[in-house]
């Protein structure tokens, strides 16, 4: 039974989107390694930016430092 984990942060992905995310992973484990689609897991977190860092600096910070607005 695979189970894919993905994790994005949290700015607004539409339902439809996440959709698109657990139909798209199920389907690229069914044409490459043959997996039953029925007993495959997609789970998605959402991740606030201030809980997800890069270079050691929180994405929110890295994001207000570059001149970008929140989303």
């Amino acid at each position: 039974m695979p189970y894919v984990n993905i994790k994005i942060t949290r700015e607004g992905a539409t339902a439809e989107q996440k959709r698109q995310l657990i139909e798209g992973a199920t389907r690229l484990l069914v044409e490459v390694l043959g997996k039953n689609p029925a007993t495959t897991v997609v789970v998605i977190d959402e991740v606030d930016t201030d809980n997800w860092g890069i270079g050691g600096v929180p994405v929110t910070e890295r994001r207000r430092s570059e001149g970008q607005p929140p989303q």
